[in-house]
Order: C-alpha cells, then sequence, then structure tokens
C-alpha cells in the first residue's frame, strides 16, 4: 500500500512539475507540442527500467571558466545525447543562482539526436571562487541531473598579480 501510495505522490509531482514548466514559456507555431503519450516513464512500482527509456549523456557535466573580471558575462554550452530508446524531455532546467542563467531545448529529443544546455554566467557584483549548479528534471531515470560551473571572480588590478 505504501509502494502505490509513494508511486502516486511521485507521479503528481511529476506532472504538477511538467505542467508549470510547460506553462510559462510561450511557442512558436514549428514547436512540437508536448503531448501526454510521449510523456512515459516506463517503469515498474519496483524501480526496475523496462530498458526503453531515455538517456540523458553529457560529454561533461563540469566547466570552469577559469580566472574572469568582476563584470564579465562568459557563457558554455553543455552538449549531450539522448542515447536511450525512446524521446527525451527536458522538462525542467533551473540554477542555484539568479547570476546563471541555462537555455534548454522545449522539444522532445529523439534517440540517438544531439543537442546542448548553454548557460551563461554573470559575474556582476560577484567576488572570489564561484560554484554554481545548474539541476536538470527530465523523464529518464534517476530523473535528475546536476551540471557544474566554476570561476575565480577578480577585480581588474588583482589580474596583473
Amino acid at each position: 500500500m505504501k509502494k502505490i501510495f509513494h508511486l502516486l505522490i511521485s507521479a503528481g509531482i511529476f506532472l504538477i512539475l511538467f505542467i508549470f514548466s510547460s506553462s510559462c514559456g510561450s511557442r512558436s507555431g514549428s514547436e512540437e507540442l508536448l503531448t501526454g503519450d510521449i510523456v512515459k516513464n516506463p517503469n515498474t512500482a519496483s524501480g526496475k527500467e523496462t530498458g526503453n527509456m531515455p538517456v540523458l549523456e553529457f560529454d561533461k557535466d563540469f566547466h570552469d571558466f577559469g580566472r574572469i573580471i568582476q563584470g564579465e558575462k562568459v557563457a558554455y554550452s553543455f552538449k549531450f545525447k539522448n542515447s536511450g530508446k525512446s524521446d527525451l524531455i527536458l522538462s525542467k532546467v533551473s540554477s542555484s543562482c539568479g547570476c546563471t542563467v541555462p537555455d534548454f531545448p522545449k522539444t522532445p529529443i529523439r534517440p540517438g539526436e544531439t543537442s546542448k544546455i548553454d548557460v551563461k554566467f554573470d559575474s556582476e557584483n560577484r567576488r572570489g571562487f564561484q560554484n554554481k549548479t545548474i539541476t536538470i528534471l527530465s523523464n529518464t531515470q534517476p530523473n535528475s541531473q546536476v551540471l557544474r560551473i566554476k570561476a575565480e571572480v577578480v577585480l581588474p588590478e588583482e589580474l596583473r598579480k
């Protein structure tokens, strides 16, 4: 009984997150609409995979910008591939700080396709070592994955040292 209750709660949370994240953005006519038949998590109640799930595979999950001057805006693209057997859907991509802004594909990524998540970091009013995380929620197992960026923000006069 507890397993069924937890499964229903998990499904409800995923559905609420999906509805919330998809209702906030505007869609152009060329984008595919996500339908309910695409968003399936084929796991069993026991947690064992059925083998047909999407797999989110990044080239790398960490990027170091090195030393940057305070106020500088830098960007990096995390490249990934859906190496699974069904469509990959990124339902939400969020950062640990407002200074870090991710941009991600809003349409399903088919098996074998590649794409990217662009991350922009604004070092305005920052100083010292900065470690930021980008959390991805998707229809994979497990359903979340974390990317990290790092930078050392220095004042222009400190760069000469």
